[in-house]
């Protein structure tokens, strides 16, 4: 063996070394940009660069090969290694755009929208056969020239017994009627819409004619007839000489209104503690075999001079009436409902006949 001091033998060999790894490189960049040209989807295309760019990939052996190299080696391998790179970036960014605009192209295609057809048809909805009479009520009466007045459901108990002359022993108070809101001294789910009509009073001044339409809910057991849960619309008159004749000739042009034009109404005698007097209120139909029968559809009555008093309203000068009409009874004289539980049992094939 002979010595070289000079270094010759090694500087031979780094050369050899540089121009071994420049020519792997130029063979990788062809491989490189061939694959990702041929990559037809992103899959392929990251699995190209994993395969030349990656730990474990041909490229990461050249670039070992750099601590073998002359410092003007190394220079000139980091160029080329540089190179590489910036050509790999530039056409794996071009590729993956160039998928990912196939992509949405493809995906756009798939959710077209083929506005020539006709759209699907869909049964329309309504409203449930309660709300619907409820807003022929309301209609009728704003025609009249009423407006519409709201309240709380869970309502203090002076408006829904005190001011409507309710006194504190009466059975209505008790609780196998009314229904008592747990944790407070003296509030009610209401039992009737009339403490609006208190409301009403103790805020407004005369002249007054509002309607009340909302839920009600009593302690009652379910059956055919009955719910502890219904829906009421109750009027308000108050003014200077209402009559009893007045409150007669709206309910005889409600009733008429709802029911057809040939209908007839009597008042009999009744009781309401609110009311004085009072009356239940019957409309007329045709029985079979032609005779004339009466159906009751409503409670009615003057307004008790003490509650109109209790309201802040001075009675020798104001009179008034006072009418509670319940929508589940009008709905079924109306549409032949039977059992008043069909309203709130959500059965598709009663809900299509109205």
């Amino acid at each position: 063996m002979s010595d070289d001091p000079t270094g010759t033998t090694a500087a031979t060999d780094a050369d050899g070394g540089l121009q071994d790894a420049i020519a792997t490189l130029d063979r990788l960049r062809a491989d490189a940009l061939a694959a990702i040209a041929d990559a037809a989807d992103t899959a392929a295309l990251n699995e190209a660069r994993v395969r030349f760019t990656g730990k474990r990939s041909e490229l990461t052996g050249v670039q070992k090969r750099m601590k073998d190299l002359t410092p003007d080696g190394r220079k000139q391998l980091g160029q080329a290694l540089n190179g590489f790179r910036a050509a790999f970036d530039e056409a794996h960014a071009v590729r993956e755009e160039e998928l990912a605009t196939a992509a949405l192209a493809a995906r756009l295609e798939d959710e077209r929208l083929d506005l020539t057809l006709p759209p699907r048809r869909l049964p329309p909805g309504r409203p449930n056969l309660l709300t619907q009479v409820e807003h022929e009520i309301i209609d009728v009466f704003i025609g009249m020239g009423y407006q519409v007045a709201e309240g709380p459901e869970a309502e203090a108990g002076a408006y829904n017994f005190d001011l409507l002359n309710i006194e504190p022993d009466h059975p209505a108070r008790q609780e196998m009627d009314t229904i008592y809101v747990a944790g407070f001294d003296d509030v009610v789910l209401r039992t009737h819409t009339s403490p609006v009509q208190a409301r009403v009073m103790t805020t407004q001044a005369p002249p007054i004619a509002v309607v009340v339409p909302g839920r009600t809910y009593r302690a009652d057991t379910v059956d055919a007839t009955h719910s502890p849960v219904f829906s009421q619309v109750e009027g308000l008159v108050v003014g200077e000489d209402i009559t009893m004749a007045d409150l007669r000739g709206t309910l005889l042009s409600f009733s008429r209104a709802m029911f057809g034009a040939d209908r007839d109404i009597r008042l009999r005698p009744s009781f309401f503690p609110f009311t004085e007097p009072s009356a239940e209120v019957d409309v007329s139909f045709d029985e079979p075999g032609g005779n004339l029968g009466w159906l009751e559809i409503l409670g009615a009555g003057m307004v008790d001079p003490n509650v109109l008093s209790m309201c802040g309203i001075d009675p020798d000068r104001y009179r008034g009436f006072a009418f509670g009409i319940g929508i589940e009874r009008v709905a079924m004289l109306r549409h032949g409902v039977k059992d008043i539980r069909d309203f709130f049992d959500a059965d598709a094939r009663f809900l299509a006949r109205f």
